[in-house]
């Protein structure tokens, strides 16, 4: 399978900058890849996107050298199988509680002897059977990454166990999920929200992971890059999208007058 760039890059203790794509147009995937992102993240949790649009968006990024980071539902253990094997490198896997639930999601998204994934030498994910078996497992082990997302505060109670469990490669803080569920809805840069991200930052790296989460402006991303974040997802497309194109409306304001 296709070496994974984030790792790559955090081995070198960097950082891997991504941005979300929500467009379903395969177009979009193919141009961001090619760019100089690391890693584009898709979400199945949030959105309408089944498997098969999905299949088809990883596709077109494997045109270029970003990673691709699928998020599931919860608990969709098997449905993280079926991502990997279409051709994604990352898991996030959203609302992970406690200890016990990360080692579920290793156990159905790594082979053994890490975990317990269905083998399925065929997929996109081993270009269509171009390995061997032993040798396809293998790679996809080492460079598939695995985040556990700590978007609660019991999830941020259980965040040392979370952090410590074996397989997974990241602790990634979601702090919309975290501050509408301590009841400060929006409050994402908040005094509380930076103070639960400093813990779950000093548990990942105690623990030799990596800590990774969402920034919303530049001042953000150095705070989170200052707490040791060597992951970063800033924006999706649909918001630059508004955003330009607000841009336009402004700029012609003056004329339609």
């Amino acid at each position: 399978m296709r070496t994974s760039k984030v790792k790559q890059i955090w081995k070198k203790g960097e950082i891997a900058l991504g941005t979300q794509v929500k467009s379903i147009d395969p177009v979009h995937s193919e141009v961001l890849s090619q760019m100089d992102f690391d890693f584009l993240w898709y979400d199945l949790e949030h959105t309408d996107k089944s498997l098969e649009t999905f299949a088809n968006l990883a596709r077109a990024s494997r045109i270029g050298f970003a990673d691709v980071l699928a998020r599931p539902g919860r608990s969709e253990y098997m449905r993280m199988g079926r991502l990997l094997e279409a051709g994604a490198h990352g898991i996030m896997y959203p609302r992970c509680e406690s200890a016990e639930e990360a080692s579920e999601v290793v156990r159905w998204s790594k082979f053994h002897p890490l975990g317990e994934r269905g083998f399925d030498g065929g997929s996109a994910d081993n270009n269509y059977g171009q390995y061997p078996a032993d040798n396809y497992t293998e790679e996809a082990n080492e460079n598939t990454w695995i985040m556990a997302q700590i978007e609660s505060p019991t999830a941020l109670e259980n965040v040392q166990g979370i952090a410590e469990t074996e397989g997974i490669d990241c602790i990634f803080f979601g702090p919309g999920d975290y501050s509408a569920l301590s009841g400060r809805a929006g409050d994402v840069k908040g005094k509380e929200t930076l103070a639960a991200a400093d813990k779950v930052a000093r548990s990942a790296l105690e623990a030799g992971k990596i800590f990774g989460t969402l920034v919303f402006d530049i001042d953000h991303a150095q705070y989170m890059k200052n707490l040791g974040a060597q992951l970063l997802i800033h924006g999706a497309d649909i918001i630059f999208y508004k955003n330009a194109y607000q841009e336009l409306l402004d700029a012609y304001s003056t004329i339609k007058c």
